[in-house]
């Protein structure tokens, strides 16, 4: 399994704790600059990773609470 693969399963509350951690661990100033790279590019991976999830759960609640021409509530099946 790749790491990117892996950024992509975590919730989004492990992804926001991830981040946290991986700020911590940069502002410690106690990493070499390859292991500080290293954390920098999971942290942009976790991110993209986050931001996909809240852009989905966006377009969720926007079709749930859609209304159509008739003024009925648009509605589709879960995927």
């Amino acid at each position: 399994m790749s790491e990117q693969s892996g950024d992509d399963k975590l919730s989004f509350e492990a992804a926001a704790e991830r981040l946290a951690a991986i700020v911590r661990e940069l502002e410690s100033g106690d990493l070499s600059l390859e292991d500080s790279l290293r954390l920098f590019e999971e942290g942009v991976r976790v991110a993209r990773a986050a931001q996909a999830r809240l852009d989905h759960a966006e377009r969720r609640v926007e079709e749930l609470l859609g209304i159509d021409a008739e003024g009925q509530p648009r509605t589709r099946a879960f995927e």
